[in-house]
């Protein structure tokens, strides 16, 4: 875990997408339909607020986070690490430069959204998300099967 070097990028002309898409080909099952398009992370780049922050072993992307600051609040819109480098902290390692960006930018508060089958609810729970609120049959997988959403927020420790 040593090895991880984390960046965060608030200006679309810093990142290189194609990082960003390399970990989101892997780590997004398609039966779910959660990936986004390079298109969909450049426009969201091009928002006031939007941070890219990408994990790398070496040259190699393994994860990154895409967050959203606006007036005292976060989103964490995306968060994903390659399968073949799950459960060795990562995930959690971009997971905390994310919220230290967040309350940096002056956000007081993290909100997110994820599929309940979801085992990054693990994650999110660990770091001091706490669950707030359910969506029956929110998502629609590529299959026809719908999937409920849980909505989490983390409170932001201010010193």
């Amino acid at each position: 875990m040593n090895d991880l070097k984390v960046a965060a990028y608030d200006e679309p002309g810093e990142v290189d997408f194609t990082d960003a898409m390399a970990v989101m080909e892997k780590a997004f099952d398609s039966q779910f339909g959660e990936a986004w398009t390079v298109q969909q992370l450049r426009s969201m780049m091009g928002m006031p607020g939007s941070v890219l922050v990408i994990g790398r072993t070496g040259d190699h992307p393994v994860g990154f986070g895409l967050l959203r600051t606006i007036v005292g609040e976060a989103e964490l819109l995306l968060l994903a690490v390659d399968p073949s480098h799950r459960g060795l902290g990562y995930g959690r390692r971009i997971l905390d430069r994310c919220l230290m960006v967040a309350e940096r930018s002056g956000a007081e508060s993290v909100f997110l959204e994820v599929r309940d089958s979801n085992p990054a609810v693990h994650l999110y729970s660990k770091a001091g998300f706490s669950q707030y609120n359910r969506r029956k049959d929110y998502y629609l997988g590529s299959a026809g099967c719908r999937y409920d959403a849980l909505s989490f927020k983390a409170v932001l420790v201010r010193n």
